[in-house]
Protein backbone atom coordinates (compact mmCIF):
# COMPACT_ATOMS: atom_id res chain seq x y z
CA UNK A 1 0.00 0.00 0.00
CA UNK A 2 1.24 3.71 -0.95
CA UNK A 3 2.43 5.59 1.88
CA UNK A 4 0.50 8.92 0.91
CA UNK A 5 -0.04 11.08 4.28
CA UNK A 6 2.17 13.05 6.96
CA UNK A 7 1.23 14.09 10.30
CA UNK A 8 1.40 17.40 11.62
CA UNK A 9 1.94 18.03 15.79
CA UNK A 10 1.80 21.59 16.66
CA UNK A 11 2.25 21.66 20.15
CA UNK A 12 2.01 25.18 21.89
CA UNK A 13 2.02 26.94 24.83
CA UNK A 14 -1.89 26.68 24.82
CA UNK A 15 -3.09 24.00 22.68
CA UNK A 16 -1.40 20.60 21.10
CA UNK A 17 -2.94 19.64 17.53
CA UNK A 18 -2.46 16.87 15.72
CA UNK A 19 -3.29 16.26 12.19
CA UNK A 20 -3.20 14.46 8.95
CA UNK A 21 -2.62 15.47 5.70
CA UNK A 22 -2.04 14.45 2.22
CA UNK A 23 0.50 15.08 -0.29
CA UNK A 24 -0.69 18.32 -1.37
CA UNK A 25 -0.65 19.26 2.22
CA UNK A 26 -4.57 19.30 2.44
CA UNK A 27 -5.57 18.72 5.87
CA UNK A 28 -8.00 15.29 5.92
CA UNK A 29 -9.05 15.30 9.89
CA UNK A 30 -7.21 17.65 12.90
CA UNK A 31 -7.90 17.66 16.61
CA UNK A 32 -6.59 19.47 19.67
CA UNK A 33 -6.57 19.31 23.06
CA UNK A 34 -5.34 22.24 26.00
CA UNK A 35 -1.78 21.87 26.32
CA UNK A 36 -2.35 21.89 30.51
CA UNK A 37 -4.60 18.91 30.14
CA UNK A 38 -1.08 16.91 30.16
CA UNK A 39 0.92 18.56 33.68
CA UNK A 40 4.29 16.37 32.43
CA UNK A 41 6.49 15.52 30.13
CA UNK A 42 5.91 11.78 29.57
CA UNK A 43 1.91 12.11 29.98
CA UNK A 44 2.21 14.67 26.73
CA UNK A 45 4.28 11.93 24.87
CA UNK A 46 1.48 9.12 25.77
CA UNK A 47 -0.79 11.72 24.79
CA UNK A 48 1.29 12.16 21.55
CA UNK A 49 1.08 8.07 21.06
CA UNK A 50 -2.35 7.40 22.11
CA UNK A 51 -4.18 10.01 20.16
CA UNK A 52 -1.93 9.85 17.03
CA UNK A 53 -2.70 5.92 16.25
CA UNK A 54 -6.32 6.93 17.72
CA UNK A 55 -6.53 9.15 14.37
CA UNK A 56 -4.92 6.58 12.04
CA UNK A 57 -7.31 3.98 12.88
CA UNK A 58 -10.29 6.49 12.75
CA UNK A 59 -9.40 7.66 9.30
CA UNK A 60 -8.94 4.20 8.51
CA UNK A 61 -5.36 4.35 7.35
CA UNK A 62 -2.56 2.12 8.36
CA UNK A 63 0.48 3.60 9.76
CA UNK A 64 2.49 2.11 7.06
CA UNK A 65 0.77 4.32 4.44
CA UNK A 66 2.58 7.31 6.67
CA UNK A 67 5.47 8.71 5.49
CA UNK A 68 6.54 10.68 8.41
CA UNK A 69 5.80 12.89 11.33
CA UNK A 70 6.61 16.74 11.66
CA UNK A 71 6.59 18.57 15.25
CA UNK A 72 6.61 22.09 15.89
CA UNK A 73 7.51 22.93 19.19
CA UNK A 74 7.70 26.55 21.08
CA UNK A 75 10.90 27.12 21.35
CA UNK A 76 14.38 26.90 20.22
CA UNK A 77 15.43 23.38 19.17
CA UNK A 78 18.22 21.72 16.90
CA UNK A 79 16.09 19.92 14.03
CA UNK A 80 19.50 18.67 12.66
CA UNK A 81 20.02 16.50 16.06
CA UNK A 82 16.08 16.05 16.92
CA UNK A 83 17.01 18.19 20.33
CA UNK A 84 14.50 20.20 22.34
CA UNK A 85 16.69 23.32 23.90
CA UNK A 86 14.12 24.39 26.16
CA UNK A 87 10.50 24.93 25.69
CA UNK A 88 10.13 29.05 27.67
CA UNK A 89 6.23 28.57 28.61
CA UNK A 90 6.16 24.54 29.20
CA UNK A 91 8.20 23.09 32.04
CA UNK A 92 10.27 20.39 31.95
CA UNK A 93 11.20 19.96 28.43
CA UNK A 94 15.18 21.36 28.46
CA UNK A 95 17.80 18.91 26.32
CA UNK A 96 15.34 16.74 25.22
CA UNK A 97 16.24 14.05 22.33
CA UNK A 98 13.01 14.38 20.99
CA UNK A 99 13.02 12.60 17.37
CA UNK A 100 15.10 9.79 19.08
CA UNK A 101 12.16 9.24 21.60
CA UNK A 102 9.30 9.67 19.23
CA UNK A 103 11.01 7.46 16.76
CA UNK A 104 11.30 4.87 19.15
CA UNK A 105 7.79 4.95 20.37
CA UNK A 106 6.45 5.43 17.20
CA UNK A 107 8.24 3.55 14.75
CA UNK A 108 7.89 6.17 11.81
CA UNK A 109 10.55 8.80 10.72
CA UNK A 110 9.94 11.98 12.89
CA UNK A 111 11.97 15.51 11.97
CA UNK A 112 11.21 18.74 14.62
CA UNK A 113 11.44 22.33 14.07
CA UNK A 114 10.45 25.69 16.15
CA UNK A 115 6.95 25.84 15.39
CA UNK A 116 6.73 29.27 14.33
CA UNK A 117 9.33 28.22 11.46
CA UNK A 118 6.68 25.55 10.65
CA UNK A 119 4.38 28.23 10.17
CA UNK A 120 6.36 30.16 8.36
CA UNK A 121 6.67 27.30 5.59
CA UNK A 122 3.15 26.76 5.47
CA UNK A 123 2.76 30.71 5.00
CA UNK A 124 5.41 30.53 2.16
CA UNK A 125 4.04 27.70 0.47
CA UNK A 126 0.19 28.06 0.81
CA UNK A 127 -0.79 31.28 2.51
CA UNK A 128 -0.04 34.89 2.63
CA UNK A 129 3.65 35.00 2.69
CA UNK A 130 3.40 32.76 -1.08
CA UNK A 131 5.76 34.59 -3.81
CA UNK A 132 7.66 36.63 -0.95
CA UNK A 133 11.83 37.44 -1.51
CA UNK A 134 12.50 37.29 2.20
CA UNK A 135 9.13 36.92 4.82
CA UNK A 136 9.24 37.44 8.44
CA UNK A 137 6.39 35.73 10.32
CA UNK A 138 5.56 36.17 14.03
CA UNK A 139 3.15 34.85 16.06
CA UNK A 140 1.09 36.42 18.83
CA UNK A 141 -0.07 34.05 21.02
CA UNK A 142 1.13 32.81 24.51
CA UNK A 143 4.57 33.47 23.32
CA UNK A 144 5.82 35.49 20.41
CA UNK A 145 8.09 33.56 17.99
CA UNK A 146 9.18 34.43 14.70
CA UNK A 147 10.48 32.52 11.49
CA UNK A 148 12.51 33.85 8.72
CA UNK A 149 11.94 32.17 5.14
CA UNK A 150 14.53 34.07 2.21
CA UNK A 151 14.20 32.59 -1.28
CA UNK A 152 11.79 29.20 0.30
CA UNK A 153 14.53 28.85 2.94
CA UNK A 154 14.36 28.73 6.42
CA UNK A 155 17.05 30.83 8.36
CA UNK A 156 18.74 29.30 10.96
CA UNK A 157 21.78 30.72 11.97
CA UNK A 158 24.89 28.47 13.71
CA UNK A 159 22.73 27.06 16.44
CA UNK A 160 19.54 26.77 14.35
CA UNK A 161 17.64 29.01 16.69
CA UNK A 162 17.13 32.17 14.82
CA UNK A 163 14.12 33.69 14.69
CA UNK A 164 13.65 34.50 18.66
CA UNK A 165 11.73 37.75 17.65
CA UNK A 166 9.62 38.06 21.28
CA UNK A 167 12.68 37.99 22.81
CA UNK A 168 14.31 41.31 21.64
CA UNK A 169 14.84 43.63 24.21
CA UNK A 170 12.69 46.85 24.13
CA UNK A 171 14.22 48.84 26.93
CA UNK A 172 17.17 48.28 29.12
CA UNK A 173 14.84 46.97 32.42
CA UNK A 174 11.26 46.09 32.36
CA UNK A 175 9.13 43.31 33.05
CA UNK A 176 11.13 39.79 33.63
CA UNK A 177 10.25 37.18 30.72
CA UNK A 178 10.20 33.08 30.97
CA UNK A 179 13.56 32.99 28.85
CA UNK A 180 14.98 34.58 32.11
CA UNK A 181 16.03 38.07 30.48
CA UNK A 182 14.11 41.29 31.27
CA UNK A 183 11.88 43.83 28.56
CA UNK A 184 11.85 41.48 26.15
CA UNK A 185 8.84 41.91 23.31
CA UNK A 186 6.93 38.71 24.73
CA UNK A 187 6.50 40.04 28.18
CA UNK A 188 5.02 43.65 27.14
CA UNK A 189 2.59 41.65 24.33
CA UNK A 190 2.41 37.64 24.98
CA UNK A 191 -1.49 36.29 25.71
CA UNK A 192 -0.69 36.00 29.63
CA UNK A 193 0.56 39.69 29.97
CA UNK A 194 -2.00 41.30 27.98
CA UNK A 195 -4.88 39.42 30.05
CA UNK A 196 -3.73 40.99 33.21
CA UNK A 197 -2.92 44.30 31.41
CA UNK A 198 -6.59 44.12 29.99
CA UNK A 199 -7.99 43.11 33.80
CA UNK A 200 -5.98 46.30 35.31
CA UNK A 201 -7.52 48.44 33.36
CA UNK A 202 -11.13 47.33 32.80
CA UNK A 203 -11.02 46.50 36.61
CA UNK A 204 -12.56 42.94 35.91
CA UNK A 205 -11.72 39.70 34.27
CA UNK A 206 -11.60 39.89 30.28
CA UNK A 207 -10.98 38.40 27.12
CA UNK A 208 -8.71 39.89 24.56
CA UNK A 209 -11.84 38.88 22.22
CA UNK A 210 -14.07 41.45 24.18
CA UNK A 211 -11.72 44.05 24.19
CA UNK A 212 -10.87 44.00 20.51
CA UNK A 213 -15.06 44.12 19.94
CA UNK A 214 -14.71 47.31 22.54
CA UNK A 215 -11.91 48.59 20.41
CA UNK A 216 -14.01 48.36 17.18
CA UNK A 217 -17.09 50.20 19.20
CA UNK A 218 -15.00 52.97 19.44
CA UNK A 219 -14.00 52.56 23.44
CA UNK A 220 -10.83 54.64 23.98
CA UNK A 221 -9.57 52.73 26.38
CA UNK A 222 -9.68 49.35 24.47
CA UNK A 223 -8.28 51.04 21.28
CA UNK A 224 -5.43 52.31 23.38
CA UNK A 225 -4.91 49.05 24.79
CA UNK A 226 -3.97 47.92 21.30
CA UNK A 227 -2.15 50.91 20.10
CA UNK A 228 0.03 50.46 23.10
CA UNK A 229 0.49 46.70 22.09
CA UNK A 230 0.94 47.82 18.45
CA UNK A 231 3.99 50.14 19.23
CA UNK A 232 5.55 47.51 21.18
CA UNK A 233 5.33 44.84 18.36
CA UNK A 234 6.09 47.82 16.05
CA UNK A 235 9.55 49.00 17.53
CA UNK A 236 10.44 44.76 17.34
CA UNK A 237 9.76 44.69 14.14
CA UNK A 238 11.69 48.12 12.79
CA UNK A 239 14.75 46.31 14.13
CA UNK A 240 13.98 43.30 12.20
CA UNK A 241 13.13 45.40 8.98
CA UNK A 242 16.20 47.62 9.07
CA UNK A 243 18.24 44.78 9.57
CA UNK A 244 16.41 41.83 6.98
CA UNK A 245 14.98 44.65 4.39
CA UNK A 246 11.89 41.56 3.93
CA UNK A 247 9.15 42.56 1.49
CA UNK A 248 6.58 40.48 3.42
CA UNK A 249 6.04 40.29 7.34
CA UNK A 250 3.41 38.27 8.30
CA UNK A 251 1.39 38.22 11.75
CA UNK A 252 -0.24 35.03 13.37
CA UNK A 253 -1.78 33.51 16.78
CA UNK A 254 -4.93 34.49 18.63
CA UNK A 255 -3.65 38.13 19.34
CA UNK A 256 -3.83 39.15 15.47
CA UNK A 257 -7.50 38.74 15.54
CA UNK A 258 -7.24 42.35 17.65
CA UNK A 259 -7.31 43.40 13.80
CA UNK A 260 -7.18 46.85 12.36
CA UNK A 261 -6.15 49.09 15.09
CA UNK A 262 -3.58 46.72 15.85
CA UNK A 263 -2.09 46.15 12.69
CA UNK A 264 -2.62 50.22 11.91
CA UNK A 265 -0.04 50.84 14.60
CA UNK A 266 2.15 48.07 13.85
CA UNK A 267 2.38 49.55 10.64
CA UNK A 268 2.45 53.32 11.13
CA UNK A 269 5.42 52.74 14.14
CA UNK A 270 7.60 50.95 11.08
CA UNK A 271 6.74 53.55 8.60
CA UNK A 272 8.20 56.17 11.41
CA UNK A 273 10.64 54.53 12.75
CA UNK A 274 12.17 51.59 10.09
CA UNK A 275 14.53 53.38 7.46
CA UNK A 276 12.90 54.75 4.37
CA UNK A 277 13.59 52.41 1.79
CA UNK A 278 13.42 49.43 3.92
CA UNK A 279 9.81 50.69 5.69
CA UNK A 280 8.88 51.21 1.44
CA UNK A 281 9.45 47.84 0.35
CA UNK A 282 7.22 45.73 3.53
CA UNK A 283 4.08 44.79 3.42
CA UNK A 284 2.60 43.63 6.66
CA UNK A 285 -0.29 41.82 6.45
CA UNK A 286 -1.98 38.99 8.32
CA UNK A 287 -1.90 35.22 8.01
CA UNK A 288 -4.10 33.50 6.20
CA UNK A 289 -3.71 29.91 7.25
CA UNK A 290 -4.96 30.40 10.89
CA UNK A 291 -4.19 27.52 13.02
CA UNK A 292 -3.44 25.64 10.17
CA UNK A 293 0.19 26.88 9.07
CA UNK A 294 1.64 24.77 11.72
CA UNK A 295 0.70 21.37 10.49
CA UNK A 296 0.43 22.48 6.58
CA UNK A 297 4.22 23.55 7.58
CA UNK A 298 4.94 20.48 9.63
CA UNK A 299 3.73 18.42 6.42
CA UNK A 300 6.17 20.49 4.18
CA UNK A 301 9.26 20.09 6.62
CA UNK A 302 9.10 15.90 6.14
CA UNK A 303 8.49 16.11 2.54
CA UNK A 304 11.62 18.10 2.37
CA UNK A 305 13.59 16.11 4.74
CA UNK A 306 12.56 12.95 3.08
CA UNK A 307 13.66 14.36 -0.20
CA UNK A 308 17.13 15.57 1.25
CA UNK A 309 17.56 11.77 2.25
CA UNK A 310 16.89 10.54 -1.08
CA UNK A 311 19.44 12.66 -2.65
Amino acid sequence: MRRQYFIGIDLGGTNFRLAILDKRFRIITKESWPTSNFNNKDSLLNAIEINLFSLIRRTRLLPNQILGIGVGLPGPVDPKKGIIHFLPNIKGWRKVRLKDILEKRLKMNVFIDNDVNLMSLGEYKLGAARGATCAVCITLGTGVGGGIVINGEILRGKSNVTGEIGHLPLNEDGPSCNCGGRACLEAYVGNKRLLNKAKRLFHHNITLEEVTDLANRGEKVAIEFWRDAGQKIGLALTAVVNLLNPDRIVIGGGVANAGKVLFDQIRRTIKERAMPTQANDCKVVKALLGDNAGLIGAAILVQRNLMRNEN
